[in-house]
């Protein structure tokens, strides 16, 4: 467990005075709005000192509400207050892991997640020392560091009992609620325009397909919120339908396909683990997915698929967007074929190792099939692959993407098992309300790469870590041992 020093009395007041006394001088010298933060940034670091649980849990709340900022260079950003928390979180893990080893106990360091995220982080470590864009892989593998360290390893020490499962549902819940009703009552003032979509985000998101992801990935958690809240109440139960109802609509609103499909993905799976089922749909997925790249790769059978440039085009409207995507006529789904064909171009020449972490689109271009090019081509936003198994491996290689389609597999089937071992419903239904949320992800994922992002890392490895920590609860208390 990671224990952290009582703050001694005349040391806090003479550092306090301090802070306060140079917050002054500095904003009447520099009118800097922004420097009147450092007294809660201080107060923030004491309370860290005292009791790291509970600035983890603000540190929590924060993230849905975090905003990036990025600077006048377009190479650098940050979301503010999210990311410099992570940071110190980074360091005292740190600090105490290299003091001693032996805080991360062994049974957690079994657990094939545990294993296999292990791996790939080593894998990272792999293609970032081949890279051929060293600095910028060195800056994914820095955030990769911190967003693992907060969401996979502390949810450790953070999530013991039923009370802390609930308690970290309400702290993402209350300012991600708030974010859809200002970004619902902003689109609203548009008259809910397709077109106006991402100006509706309020600088709350990066765009719509964020927005989408993030909000999707939650709502399994307010459906499986729906069966613990039953005996709560009429002043639990009708807020509860009343949020759900709101994120029904910033779903529907967010106009993202992706979003709505990984929904119904999540259902599927809920249904499949009760069923004992769940261990047949990825392999089967997979098994579609190779069938097609059998079908398409040979004699370039894909060229046929290619997009009329003069015909393919943004849409002003969600259902002629929704028309134009299944006549293959919709720009957004024809440029990711086109980004597609080039990463499989490109991870031929780079096969193990690949290009390196955020390199994909300063090599692209030269590997596209000019013939799939659409009006938004010219990549201006500097987007990756849309894809997240081709996002592994035209960056890190094949061993990369295949760690990543083992992740996937072994977290539903560790779900089904953790399901079916557990008698207590609570964490039984709390098992299913993770697995679906992570379900949402994956296809959220098929269509983007946000797992790095901050607010959908966020609900991808504080998810994997509750997988872990209920693994550890279900073996108890199969074990006979007391569990809370």
């Amino acid at each position: 467990m990671i224990n952290t020093p009582a703050v001694k009395n005349n040391w806090f007041h003479a550092a306090a005075f301090s802070v306060l006394f140079a917050t002054i001088v500095l904003f009447a010298y520099t009118g800097n709005y922004f420097i009147l933060l450092a007294p809660l940034c201080f107060l923030y670091f004491v309370l860290i000192g005292v009791n790291w649980q509970a600035a983890y849990w603000i540190f929590l709340f924060s993230i849905p509400a975090s905003i990036q900022i990025n600077f006048s260079n377009d190479t650098m950003a940050i979301t503010l207050p999210d990311e410099p928390l992570m940071w110190v979180f980074l360091l005292l893990f740190t600090l105490v892991f290299a003091r001693n080893p032996a805080t991360l106990p062994k049974w957690w360091w079994k657990d094939n997640l545990v294993f296999i995220v292990t791996l790939q982080l080593i894998w990272t470590i792999v293609s970032v020392i081949f890279s051929k864009m060293m600095f910028f892989s060195m800056k994914f593998l820095l955030a990769k560091s911190w967003l693992l360290v907060c969401f996979f390893v502390l949810p450790l020490w953070v999530f013991k009992e039923k009370k802390d499962f609930v308690k970290g549902f309400l702290y993402m819940l209350i300012p991600m609620l708030i974010t859809v009703i200002v970004i619902l009552i902003h689109h609203a003032m548009l008259h809910f325009s397709f077109e106006k979509v991402q100006k509706s985000m309020s600088g709350l998101y990066y765009n719509h397909v964020d927005y989408s992801t993030v909000i999707s990935m939650f709502f399994p958690l307010l459906l499986v919120a729906w069966p613990l809240s039953k005996g709560k109440g009429f002043f639990v139960r009708f807020p509860l339908l009343i949020i759900i109802l709101i994120f029904i609509a910033g779903v529907t609103f967010s106009y993202a396909r992706a979003a709505a499909i990984g929904i119904g993905f999540a259902i599927l799976i809920g249904f499949a683990i009760r069923a004992r089922l769940v261990n047949f749909i990825m392999p089967a997925f997979y098994g579609l997915i190779i069938l097609l790249m059998c079908y398409m790769v040979p004699n370039n059978k894909y060229i046929e698929f290619r997009p009329d440039y003069n015909k393919t085009f943004m849409h002003k409207n969600f259902t002629d967007h929704l028309i134009a995507t299944f006549r293959g006529k919709d720009m957004s789904s024809m440029e990711r074929l086109y980004r597609w064909v080039a990463a499989i171009r490109m991870s031929q020449d780079r096969p193990i190792t690949g290009y390196g972490p955020r390199a994909f689109y300063y090599y692209y271009k030269p590997y596209a099939v000019t013939s799939f090019q659409t009006y938004v081509s010219r990549n201006k936003e500097h987007s990756t692959t849309h894809n997240y198994f081709l996002y592994m491996l035209v960056e890190q290689g094949w061993p990369a993407m295949l760690l990543y389609a083992l992740l996937i597999y072994v977290i539903f089937a560790k779900a089904q098992k953790i399901y079916h071992r557990f008698k207590d419903r609570f964490y039984r239904i709390v098992t299913i309300g993770i697995a679906m949320t992570l379900a949402v992800g994956f296809i959220n994922n098929f269509f983007s790469e946000l797992i790095e992002t901050h607010k959908v890392a966020a609900l991808f490895y504080i998810p994997l870590a509750l997988l872990v920590i209920l693994d550890k609860k279900s073996r108890d208390e199969e074990k006979g041992l007391a569990i809370t």
